[in-house]
């Protein structure tokens, strides 16, 4: 009799185990983990990767190969352009602290929301010279080579000058060109940029470079030897490698290919002024952090979407996660709910913080008013009338806002087909379009304790090109709001940023490093790093499991940060290691479910063995990131 309950409990067992949502399925990688003693690099593209290898080869450290991979990326166009938007958090062994780089562009003089309301726009537009904010990019770079880095400019930039002489373009990137060709044809120098062939009397044939054709850009290869050219004279005039590499970023925001960038773009119809480039500047700035489970975790603040992060541990951190069960119904929802809760903040409460009103960032960050959220979520089912809360009393304050914070909706104003303006608003992205937007990602770290993760975005195709100078401008624009009533903290205004996806991250343990991760895909960013770092921490997954990420969920409980800021209210995806009873148990709590073989999910990571001093590197195979160790 004991032996035949003892097998019954056994099958039982077996039945609940074979039944249970787990994670040995989720742990199959296509991609080896990337091990390295001397120093790893990880970006979007096999030849950024390369050009990063190229710099440890030379002697450089993590911050030479993080900006050779951008530059790589950049000249590839791996969505993203040189005249875009580049942010990183830099963790510096000399000083054991975490820094972080802001290159984010802002909106030129005259960008108003009367400007833009006077055109029968509710946003600015996606494309073109109004969609640009100042370039950030070139500076970024320049800045993070010259304060952290160990090689010149020239070395940096080589990979990029020879990939802009040309390279043998990727089919991908070609058909993408192509698809594109209705918005490039409207601006002659990103025609003879991007459309090789184009022929007006043909328009039948294909104008883009043939999959595998060699893609040159001159313009930019004799923009970017140019940069090379200045750091040279420094040199041989006397100058330290710091200052020789800005004097390029002289000639750059101040200097002739300030003055073309600015000619070319308001004749184009743009807003641009010398004075916009030469006031503009790259801030070295202090990041935010929380602590989860004694894990020190640290995201740029609230120009990026970064803090939503923190606020989703911080109120994940009062749940018992691991007793839920990987992709269980309760842990999926719980997910849910604490995106969806930390989102609602972000649309209302993140903007530049250079720039008033004040966003209430302690207040959001307090572990106490996490505690406050964390009594929204219900396990019978949605949250209702899901709004941002209201964090200012954390940190003794009174909110500002309230009346705009009780009159709040997730739903924008629906763009108006007549008044938005003929073009743009047939180009309008759809919500998922935006929601996947944009970015590369790029990781790279050494064995003399260098680390940087860096989310680069912005001046993809179809990118304006300014005039002759092959830098294709920022789409930016398009982040900010015109009324106020949707986020008071991110109107549009001369001088000021954008609120972007962008969204590196850094994680630390007693003060070491213990991971470096980030993602593309505009808004759907902090949701992928939320349930990487949730795979490593809580469920032991290698680093390449995690980045794969084949068990993600993604939700749509959020206004998309491009196009006509759509939302799609409680709408979620899951794979299939999401179970069908779980997927029918969400759709009866009130989900709007949708199967899909695998959500967008393009992770780059690494992971810092300190038992045995190597480093574990990480792509996701979802697209063409890359990465090379040794």
């Amino acid at each position: 009799m004991l032996a035949s309950n003892a097998r019954l409990v056994l099958v039982l067992a077996l039945i609940a185990l074979a039944l249970a949502p787990g994670v040995s399925e989720s742990q199959e990688t296509h991609r080896p983990v990337l091990l390295g003693k001397h120093w790893v690099a990880v970006t979007g593209k096999p030849q950024g990767a390369t050009a990063g290898a190229m710099m440890f080869q030379q002697g450089g450290n993590a911050v030479d190969a993080a900006a050779a991979m951008l530059a790589a990326t950049a000249t590839m166009w791996d969505v993203l352009g040189w005249g875009g938007e580049t942010q990183a958090l830099i963790y510096n062994p000399n000083t054991g602290e975490v820094l972080g780089i802001n290159a984010l562009g802002v909106a030129p003089t005259g960008a108003t929301p009367e400007f833009f309301l006077d055109q029968g726009m509710l946003y600015p537009p996606e494309f073109g010279p109004l969609a640009a904010t100042t370039p950030g990019t070139p500076g970024g770079l320049m800045v993070m080579v010259a304060e952290y880095g160990r090689l010149s400019l020239a070395q940096v930039l080589a990979p990029s000058i020879q990939l802009a002489e040309g390279y043998p373009i990727e089919a991908s990137q070609s058909a993408n060109i192509e698809r594109r060709r209705e918005i490039l044809e409207q601006w002659p120098s990103s025609t003879r940029v991007f459309l090789p062939h184009h022929d007006p009397e043909n328009p039948e044939q294909r104008a883009a470079p043939a999959p595998g054709e060699i893609f040159r850009q001159p313009e930019l290869k004799a923009t970017l030897e140019r940069l090379v050219a200045a750091e040279s004279e420094a040199l041989a005039n006397g100058a330290s490698r710091k200052e020789a590499i800005y004097a390029a970023y002289e000639l750059f925001y101040r200097g002739a290919i300030a003055e073309e960038i600015v000619t070319a773009t308001r004749e184009a119809g743009g807003l641009f002024t010398e004075r916009d480039l030469a006031e503009w500047e790259v801030i070295i700035e202090e990041p935010i952090t929380t602590n989860y489970r004694g894990i020190d975790v640290y995201k740029l603040t609230s120009w990026t979407q970064g803090p939503v992060l923190l606020q989703a541990l911080n109120i994940l951190e009062g749940f018992d996660l691991q007793a839920m069960g990987y992709n269980s119904t309760r842990y999926v929802h719980t997910l849910y709910q604490a995106m969806s809760l930390a989102f609602a903040d972000r649309d209302f409460y993140y903007g530049d913080p250079y720039t008033a009103p004040a966003e209430p960032i302690e207040g959001l960050l307090s572990k106490d008013y996490a505690a406050q959220r964390r009594q929204l979520i219900s396990f019978d089912g949605l949250i209702e009338n899901l709004r941002p809360g209201d964090p200012y009393p954390f940190q003794g304050e009174t909110n500002p806002f309230t009346e705009l914070l009780e009159a709040w909706t997730p739903e924008p104003p629906e763009a108006d087909a007549e008044g938005i303006g003929g073009f743009q608003q047939a180009m309008q992205m759809s919500h998922r379009e935006g929601f996947l937007a944009g970015t590369t990602s790029i990781q790279a770290a050494d064995a003399e304790g260098w680390v940087v993760s860096v989310t680069p975005s912005g001046g993809w195709i179809p990118a304006f090109i300014a005039g002759e100078t092959g830098i294709g401008l920022s789409q930016r624009m398009q982040s900010f709001v015109l009324d106020e009533r949707l986020n008071p903290y991110n109107v549009v205004a001369p001088g000021k940023r954008p609120r972007v996806t962008l969204t590196p991250s850094l994680a630390l343990r007693d003060g070491e490093p213990l991971m470096a991760f980030s993602v593309q895909g505009g808004d759907s960013q902090d949701q992928n790093l939320l349930q990487f770092f949730l795979n490593m921490v809580e469920w032991g997954m290698t680093v390449q499991q995690a980045a794969d990420g084949r068990g993600h969920i993604q939700s749509f409980n959020m206004q998309s940060s491009f196009g006509a800021h759509q939302a799609e209210l409680n709408k979620i995806q899951v794979p299939p290691l999401v179970s069908a009873y779980t997927r029918d148990q969400l759709a009866a709590m009130g989900y709007d479910v949708e199967a899909v073989e695998r959500v967008y999910n393009p992770t780059t990571a690494i992971w810092f063995d300190r038992e045995h001093g190597a480093m574990h590197g990480a792509a996701s195979d979802y697209g063409d990131d890359y990465g090379i160790a040794w």
